[in-house]
């Protein structure tokens, strides 16, 4: 932002300079030379204005001004009608210097306003969410802690529910810190094969107790990638335990891998019910999800790590055909 404003600053300069000298370097009897570069002047204004606000545009004005007095001294017709022009002149380009200031300022305290009711929005969004999310579990431990302090029931089955839930709990507050916190990648070369695989292992159980079938497809030779290993199976585990809770028993999830010359690209597609275009739209929104549990944060997490990486990925699914995801990495192959 800093930077940007100093060209900008350099631009007004070297502008207003370059209208001034064009004033004083133009014979004062050819008045209509005198009268569009006059006009010019009105450009660094705005630009003052936009880049400054309304004492950006105030102080250029006044630059101009100061500017042009020796010029209007020099070249008085003693007309007076021509005086009066030159005279209307400046003090419309100081009214408009004030009116573009004052627009733009305004314009900017509205945005300001405007986002810091969205962030209001959205933490109460995200609290509502994470209190949500929190409170089922919370009520299952305390239920059945009750009920082992008063030796009811099976307490090893209750103790086994009571940890469970705190895992569960646990899960949701790392979800929430991982996608809080900037991610910081400790890169190295991997073969992208390899991370596929253990992905794909975590998945396995799952996958299995709900009769979901678990396909791989990817090249016969290493694929070595930048990856930071445990950032990039974290979020291969999230797409791919999404597809498994998409999918109906007997129906099976393919990853596969596909090399470019400049990229590599990971897909994972299931048959399962797909996503309407509501659901698709808000893929990658925080907290958003149909589920009955989650966050809603393992997708947003995900592009996180892809964004990370300077990779991209995208979604294409429709109802009833199921969903694929694409994952698109960096990659040189070396030919």
């Amino acid at each position: 932002m800093k930077v940007r404003r100093r060209y900008v600053t350099l631009f007004i300069v070297c502008f207003v300079l370059g209208i001034t000298y064009l004033h004083y370097s133009t014979l004062p009897r050819i008045y209509s030379y005198h009268n569009v570069y006059k006009e010019f002047y009105y450009i660094p204004i705005f630009l003052g204005a936009l880049a400054f606000g309304l004492r950006g545009a105030l102080l250029i004005y006044v630059s101009v001004f100061v500017f042009e007095i020796p010029f209007i001294l020099t070249g008085s017709t003693g007309a007076f009608a021509s005086e009066v022009v030159r005279l209307l002149h400046l003090v419309l380009q100081g009214l408009f210097a004030i009116f573009a200031g004052y627009l733009v300022e305004r314009e900017r305290a509205a945005r300001e306003r405007s986002e810091k009711e969205r962030d209001l929005v959205r933490i109460g969004q995200v609290s509502t969410a994470i209190v949500h999310d929190l409170k089922n579990p919370l009520i299952t431990i305390l239920g059945f802690s009750r009920r082992i302090k008063e030796k009811k029931g099976n307490i090893d089955e209750s103790i086994e529910i009571v940890m469970d839930s705190a895992l569960t709990m646990q899960k949701i507050v790392q979800d929430v810190l991982d996608f809080a916190r900037p991610l910081q990648l400790t890169l190295k070369q991997e073969d992208l094969r390899e991370v596929i695989a253990r992905a794909r292992f975590f998945c396995k159980a799952k996958a299995e107790e709900r009769g979901v079938g678990l396909s791989t497809e990817e090249p016969p030779s290493p694929v070595m990638l930048e990856v930071d290993t445990f950032h990039m199976e974290r979020a291969l585990v999230n797409l791919l335990s999404n597809a498994i809770e998409a999918s109906s028993a007997g129906k099976t999830v393919t990853v596969s891998a596909e090399t470019k010359r400049s990229h590599v690209t990971v897909s994972i597609v299931d048959r399962g019910a797909g996503m309407d275009r509501e659901t698709l739209k808000n893929a990658f929104v925080p907290f958003y999800t149909r589920k009955k549990e989650g966050t809603g944060l393992g997708m947003p997490i995900a592009k996180k790590v892809v964004d990370a990486h300077k990779g991209r990925i995208d979604i294409t699914s429709k109802p009833g055909e199921g969903t694929e995801i694409r994952i698109e990495l960096p990659y040189s192959s070396g030919k």
